[in-house]
């Protein structure tokens, strides 16, 4: 594709979403900044290398660096179009925490000119596109913002949001063939957003209002957090009644209009086991069923932490017990709100040495274990020393032990990895 020098894109965080996307446009021949907060991210892509796993994402960010397509900042360049993809956590009270975005667009704002383009990626509170046009109006009163111009009055900039639908180790492929939500300001602002989508994305972008592209991404996550706390819920009852949940869940799945999900020990991730809290913040009087997921999925960690301990304690002082996995889903080395990794600590916490995690997307043990003499070994040591087993992820590489390797060892599986241990 030939060289666009006259296009510039800053992209605003180079985490899990931000790196892929710049990357991404990157290819397209556009000029991208990548800007980010911690010098040692932007020192690893300036020298064509990436700070996170994900499938093909080297090479990518390799080639484009290398053509000098793509560079790393800390500070943010003009451009033409300003992509913000940093966190949004939510707080201790379960609050969305939307600082990240107003820092992003306050570092933003002295280098916007007429004619650019504002877009937040970020998964938000509904609103918070709004809040991030009111306050780069409040920093720059020589630009007209869209929605706030004089009637006749054509704004001097467009700002829109469009969440990113994107599941780890797929990243590469979905950002180009994912449908889009795009919601502007005005409507003007998300034509203008949808033309720069255009630039890479395959899929479908249809366009809306921004807080309908807002609720929309919360309205996604929050229904499979639902439908995820259904099987949870349905875990408990069956270990309740003595039924085996993973046959009840199979046949049942026989009907033609039951879909029903896989339990586990809870819900990770950035957006599932966050996001529905952010509609339960601006709604409390009518998501009952939404917190109820949410507590239901929470609970089932500290059910499986429970079940766990009863198991290890049986196990007799002194045993080892190998804990499989530590990300929240499988194949990737994501730990973000993994319940896995709150299951082995709260283990670790309690038995301290006998505790040994396997985890092969990680080198290190995370700080959550410091000082409690948990061990990193690898699957191969966990079945020659260890009689014990709590199944918390479903690596590939756990699928692939053999029933023979298995036998005669006590398995808390919660993830259905073993149906033949039994």
């Amino acid at each position: 594709m030939p060289l666009d020098t006259e296009f510039a894109v800053t992209v605003m965080g180079l985490g899990y979403i931000g790196l892929p996307t710049a990357a991404i446009i990157a290819r397209t021949g556009a000029m991208v900044t990548g800007v980010d907060v911690t010098p040692s991210v932007v020192e690893t892509i300036n020298s064509g290398r990436v700070h996170i796993e994900e499938v093909d994402l080297d090479g990518l960010v390799s080639g484009v660096v290398s053509r000098g397509l793509l560079r790393a900042a800390l500070t943010v360049a003009p451009a033409d179009v300003f992509v913000i993809a940093v966190p949004t956590p939510f707080t201790e009270e379960r609050q969305p925490d939307i600082t990240y975005v107003l820092d992003a667009a306050r570092a933003v704002a002295p280098v916007l000119k007429t004619g650019d383009t504002v877009i937040l990626e970020s998964t938000s509170p509904v609103g918070t596109t709004e809040q991030v046009r009111d306050l780069i109006a409040t920093l720059r009163p020589d630009l007209k913002m869209p929605g706030l111009a004089r009637a006749g009055e054509q704004a001097d900039l467009a700002i829109a949001y469009c969440p990113e639908r994107v599941l780890p180790g797929r990243i590469l492929v979905e950002l180009i063939d994912n449908d889009r939500v795009i919601g502007g300001i005005t409507p003007r602002c998300a034509r203008k957003a949808l033309a720069f989508y255009r630039r890479f994305v395959r899929g479908a972008c249809v366009t809306t209002t921004a807080r309908a592209a807002e609720m929309t991404k919360l309205t996604e996550n929050a229904f499979r957090d639902v439908n995820i706390a259904f099987a949870n819920e349905l875990s408990l009852v069956a270990d309740t009644l003595g039924v085996d949940v993973w046959e009840v869940i199979r046949l049942a799945n026989r009907h033609p209009r039951v879909n029903i999900l896989s339990p586990g020990p809870g819900v990770g991730g950035h957006c599932i086991a966050v996001d529905p809290w952010f509609l339960v913040a601006a709604d409390p009087q009518n998501t009952p069923l939404i917190r109820t997921a949410r507590e239901v999925n929470d609970g089932k960690t500290a059910h499986i932490i429970s079940r766990a301990s009863a198991m290890i304690e049986a196990q007799g002082p002194d045993r080892p017990v190998a804990c499989l996995g530590l990300a929240f889903k499988a194949n990737i080395d994501d730990f973000r709100e993994s319940p896995a990794l709150k299951v082995a600590a709260a283990l670790a916490r309690r038995f301290g040495a006998r505790i040994r995690i396997v985890e092969p997307y990680a080198r290190t043990l995370p700080s959550g274990f410091d000082g409690t003499g948990a061990t990193l070994i690898d699957i191969d040591t966990a079945l020659e020393t260890c009689d014990a087993m709590v199944v918390l992820v479903d690596h590939d590489i756990f699928r692939s032990v053999p029933l023979e390797e298995r036998r005669g060892k006590t398995v808390l599986d919660t993830r259905g990895l073993w149906p033949d241990q039994a």
